[in-house]
């Protein structure tokens, strides 16, 4: 069965590049929200198999989605794994302190963007 994956991100580039990448090296099937409001909406619906989450966003941020998500019955459940540009220790340490499958740093080249989430998420052929 294909995977789902939901990519929240505002930049549209890293969502179009990030969709190209699974897509094309893993054969998954990608929703994309623009927004954190968007993605909510869209798990709570198409309910992926996993979220791949930016964290700094407008309006918004990555972890206030994640926190909502997390509060919703409907969406509890979906794997989350952030993807950030922030590399400073004590970033990673809070985000270690949340439930997530696990983070990605940007930037990131898209053969191992596949083989992380693959590893994080336990999705091996």
């Amino acid at each position: 069965m294909t995977k789902r994956v939901l990519i929240i991100d505002d930049e549209v580039g890293i969502r179009r590049i990030t969709q190209i990448a699974l897509n094309a090296i893993a054969g998954w099937e990608v929703l994309m929200a623009e927004s954190g409001q968007a993605g909510i909406a869209i798990a709570q619906t198409a309910q992926p198999d996993a979220i791949l989450l930016d964290v700094m966003m407008p309006e918004m941020d990555g972890i206030a989605t994640f926190e909502e998500l997390q509060a919703n019955l409907a969406t509890q459940t979906i794997p989350v794994i952030l993807l950030t540009a922030k590399t400073q220790l004590f970033e990673r340490q809070q985000f270690t302190e949340l439930a997530v499958a696990g983070v990605i740093t940007k930037p990131f080249k898209a053969p191992d963007l596949v083989q992380q989430m693959r590893d994080l998420l336990g999705w091996h052929k």
